[in-house]
């Protein structure tokens, strides 16, 4: 009898050879930026993959290897894996769903009117569609950014509607994607997080992840609450230190140091490091303030008064620094920017992408529209998007438009292209020459060596020599400046 078992296993395993199980096919449930991003880098890593959007349009772009957004290298990577029959995008879920075995909800979650608490609908109604449309067992794995408890609610959705004989497992999943970065960050990921998982799912994970895995990648198995506080954490602390730079930049102002000088100082110490220690405008985007303000609202709803409190303190640090640099441009032109041309470098929330999403620089552009001024914007990439959030405001196509005429020149992204620019060249082309340099990304002695009266966030200016069209002035401050005219 034993003899037959053995046999028996024996002919399983040649079968098995002959016959190795299926790669796990992958659904990707919303394909805006995240969605997208990870559906192409599935497909990269070898998977059959489908991305499902309930927006015809954005299917259809996709599919033909259009993306509505700039993000560096996932056009080509999107065509590549369309062209290979890899990846390939729908609006019905119900064809996603049954296609795939493991479901990853990549929906917005964006921040309730009138409240800072997170929209979950999405999420929600993401988990739902997939669960209802179950035709075999599956994994559902939550990538989108929420608040902690957010798993264990969905959990009840996914019990309460699975159909009759088929098992659905709910875990977490959260992303870690930098715009500007976003395709190497998925497929060279810094550290996987998975959470809630049992043995089944974590091995499945494990498949999906094997490549990044088998080169060194880091893989946190973790409970469901700790995997859904992982991402607003690390990014409630990435904020934390962009405040905590601007807020010792004022002392540096204050006291004539040098807030850049002082940043590469304390970035050599290992524990601190020199990432997201620049002072300037602060942060912008569709993650960070909005993630901090969930989490701000969700740690006061637990109870947990002390992050609430330091998280606020941050978020208004931040908030602070557009006001500084509003004020900044208002004295630059003698106290109203009444009928004065400004020149506006920048209008995305970070280089590298078309985001202008809570944009600290659209921010201050538009503020001082309102306030009477002329401003010129110019991005390398986010003109298109930003006109469609600001039509009033005005467009130029270089960095030379931007600032010809100009009575300041406000740059307020940091762009290669802008650290590049010639300040003599520029010098020729502005009404007065006076930069604000709210990125501190600009080469400050050869800016004032080329005539400009230049000062940044974190530093005093130091006496200029230039020449405006009344003849030669020493500038100690901008008042001295604008009283030549």
């Amino acid at each position: 009898m034993k003899k037959n078992d053995d046999n028996s296993e024996t002919e399983q395993a040649i079968v098995s050879a002959e016959h190795p199980p299926q790669a796990p096919r992958i659904s990707v449930v919303g394909t805006g930026y995240l969605g997208a991003t990870h559906a192409a880098a599935m497909a990269e890593m070898g998977f059959e993959v489908i991305g499902v959007d309930n927006d015809p349009a954005k299917a259809q772009a996709l599919s033909e290897g259009r993306v509505p957004f700039f993000e560096p290298g996932l056009p080509e990577l999107i065509r590549k894996h369309v062209k290979s029959g890899r990846l390939r995008f729908t609006t019905d879920i119900a064809e996603a769903t049954a296609f795939s075995d493991v479901h990853f909800i990549c929906v917005g979650t964006p921040q309730q009117r009138g409240s800072n608490a997170a929209n979950l609908s999405y999420v929600e109604e993401a988990t739902m569609q997939v669960v209802r449309n179950l035709t075999h067992d599956g994994l559902i794995v939550g990538k989108s950014t929420v608040p902690v408890g957010t798993g264990m609610r969905l959990r009840s959705i996914v019990a309460e509607n699975v159909p009759a004989g088929i098992d659905a497992e709910l875990i977490w999943n959260p992303e870690f994607l930098r715009e500007g970065k976003a395709v190497d960050d998925t497929l060279t990921p810094d550290r996987i997080v998975v959470g809630g998982t049992s043995a089944r799912s974590e091995a499945l994970m494990r498949e999906v992840y094997a490549k990044p895995i088998a080169t060194g990648t880091p893989v946190i198995v973790c409970d469901l609450p700790t995997a859904e506080l992982v991402k607003v954490s690390a990014n409630a602390f990435l904020a934390t230190k962009i405040s905590f730079i601007n807020a010792i930049a004022e002392v540096c102002e204050a006291a004539g140091a040098d807030v850049t000088v002082l940043a590469d100082a304390l970035g050599h110490d290992v524990r601190i490091g020199r990432q997201f220690l620049n002072a300037g405008l602060g942060f912008g985007g569709g993650c960070l303030p909005k993630d901090i303000r969930a989490l701000i609202y969700r740690s006061s709803e637990l109870g947990a008064t002390k992050a609430a409190s330091l998280l606020q303190q941050v978020d208004e640090i931040n908030m602070s620094q557009r006001q500084r640099v509003i004020d900044m441009a208002i004295e630059a032109c003698g106290g109203s920017v009444l009928n004065r041309r400004i020149g506006v470098l920048g209008a995305a929330f970070k280089p590298l992408t078309d985001d202008v999403r809570d944009s600290p620089a659209l921010n201050v552009a538009a503020a001082l529209h309102l306030r009477g001024a002329q401003v010129v914007i110019y991005d390398p990439e986010a003109n298109e998007t930003a006109q469609r959030m600001f039509p009033t405001l005005t467009y130029a196509e270089s960095v030379e438009e931007a600032a010809t005429g100009a009575d300041a020149l406000l740059v307020l992204t940091e762009w290669k292209e802008f650290s590049a620019a010639k300040p003599e060249e520029i010098r020729s082309l502005v009404a007065r020459p006076v930069v604000i340099d709210a990125r501190n990304c600009l080469d400050a002695a050869a800016w004032r060596a080329a005539g400009w009266w230049f000062t940044g966030l974190g530093a005093s200016p130091a006496p200029t020599a230039v020449t405006t069209a009344t003849g030669p002035l020493l500038v100690n401050t901008i008042g001295q400046l604008v009283g030549a005219h």
